[in-house]
């Protein structure tokens, strides 16, 4: 075990002790190392169980486009580690015997107790740590897992009197293994997750670009969970030159909600464009579609014209399915939720009787549409999550849309326990002496533009 450990008894008693001790930690590294799914946190977690149980320090480099060195702890806090403590390392010589090389192609593991000289640049790069921090003994071990190596841990001592032996090996091996499968289980989850959101943002459309409105979106993924989410965004032009913004929320966060998601979205803006109606008409249609839909998940939705001549004034006009009320911004930094036209779920009843709201909009104010992620947090009323969003939105009043979207994001307190969008439009200064409606026709002034 550490080296101070092995004083602690003698005879049976103290073989006995030490072989608890080994139990413990390997016990100690299947549970820390098995509650992280952060490919960077694991290494730094291996690296800080084992310092100084069982090395007074270590190193995790890991096979990832190249080497590069993830982790580095030493015993003592004061010892000033090179400055270089993560940075890419040399590729490994195939053909190299150097105990680093020799592991990295999946021996090991192996006992080093004398430094030979360094004959390669990555036998180099290792040998100027060792020489900066102390190296009396070293154990080399591969992390691999399904006969693939991810990466090597060294484990050193720098006292000659408490050397590493061939009797730790055995249990530095095993604790490789663990470490190996909690770094490619980490390396599994987050190529999932990254396929979830590239597959969720796909679904997400382009926002038009409309002369005198800015627009600007936001989605952002939940950080629990690989799956993708049922949250959209949607703007777009109809044929009489207005322009349309919808923000909803189908129930679930699974492929299933994703599907039903694009589904609505799509049935969504061929309704609107189909038939030039009140929001409230769109929206009747869509809960007679709805029960067309793959299953029985709930989905909420605020569909919405700007309406208006090009040079203002301007009116938002929309329906409101169950879903958060939309938050007016003026530029002078005043708040108000929208509350107006609210009624039930999608598809709650075919026959419901669903109501427009409308709501002027000043000069340079910002319209946000965003889902129930961005204001709930598990264990906190829902009205202080609302009373923050309007704080952080009256700091932002006069930033750029886009600044304002990023200012929204970051304000948020915690990590989001599910995905947010937010959907928000920049009205511009009046100008009287211009005419025509709020949106061109598409086929006039409006050109795509791809949204972050």
């Amino acid at each position: 075990m550490s080296q101070d450990a092995g004083d602690t008894g003698n005879g049976l008693d103290g073989v006995l002790e030490q072989a608890l001790s080994r139990l413990i930690l390997l016990a100690e590294v299947s549970t820390v190392l098995g509650s992280s799914l952060d490919g960077d946190d694991v290494p730094r977690r291996l690296a800080r169980l084992l310092v100084p149980q069982l090395a007074d320090w270590c190193e995790v480099d890991l096979l990832e486009d190249g080497l590069y060195r993830a982790a580095l702890v030493h015993r003592d806090s004061d010892t000033v580690l090179p400055p270089e403590a993560e940075r890419a390392l040399p590729d490994p010589d195939p053909l190299s015997k150097s105990p680093v090389e020799r592991v990295l192609a999946g021996e090991g593991p192996l006992l080093v107790e004398e430094f030979a000289a360094a004959a390669t640049p990555l036998e180099r790069a290792h040998r100027e740590l060792t020489d900066a921090l102390g190296a009396r003994t070293e154990i080399l071990a591969p992390l691999h897992v399904r006969q693939r190596v991810l990466g090597v841990l060294s484990l050193v001592r720098t006292d000659p009197e408490h050397p590493l032996t061939k009797d730790d090996l055995a249990l530095v091996e095993d604790v490789a293994r663990r470490a190996g499968l909690a770094l490619d289980n980490a390396r599994l989850y987050a190529a999932q997750r990254d396929a979830a959101q590239d597959f969720q943002r796909a679904l997400l459309p382009v926002l038009p670009a409309v002369d005198h409105l800015k627009l600007a979106a936001r989605y952002t993924a939940a950080q629990v969970g690989a799956e993708v989410g049922g949250d959209w965004y949607d703007a777009f032009v109809l044929p009489d030159g207005v322009t349309a913004l919808a923000v909803g929320d189908v129930s679930g966060h699974d492929l299933a909600a994703a599907v039903q998601m694009s589904k609505l979205q799509n049935m969504l803006r061929a309704l609107a464009w189909d038939n030039v109606e009140p929001p409230s008409g769109v929206m009747r249609r869509l809960d007679g579609l709805f029960q067309y839909l793959s299953d029985e998940r709930t989905a909420t939705a605020v569909y919405g014209r700007v309406e208006g001549p090009v040079g203002g004034p301007w009116h938002w006009r929309w329906c409101n399915a169950g879903h958060p009320a939309p938050l007016l911004v003026t530029h002078e930094g005043k708040t108000r939720y929208l509350t107006e036209g609210h009624g039930v779920l999608l598809g709650f009843d075919a026959s419901y009787q669903r109501r427009d709201a409308r709501e002027a909009l000043p000069p340079l104010s910002t319209l946000l549409l965003y889902t129930d992620g961005l204001v709930e947090r598990r264990g906190e009323l829902l009205d202080r999550g609302m009373a923050r969003l309007r704080q952080q939105a009256a700091l932002l009043a006069r930033e750029p849309v886009d600044a304002f979207c990023d200012g929204i994001l970051a304000g948020m307190p915690t990590v989001p326990e599910d995905d947010v969008v937010l959907l928000a439009l920049r009205v511009p200064q009046a100008d009287p002496g211009a005419t025509g409606q709020s949106g061109p026709p598409v086929s006039a002034r409006s050109v795509p533009r791809r949204s972050r």
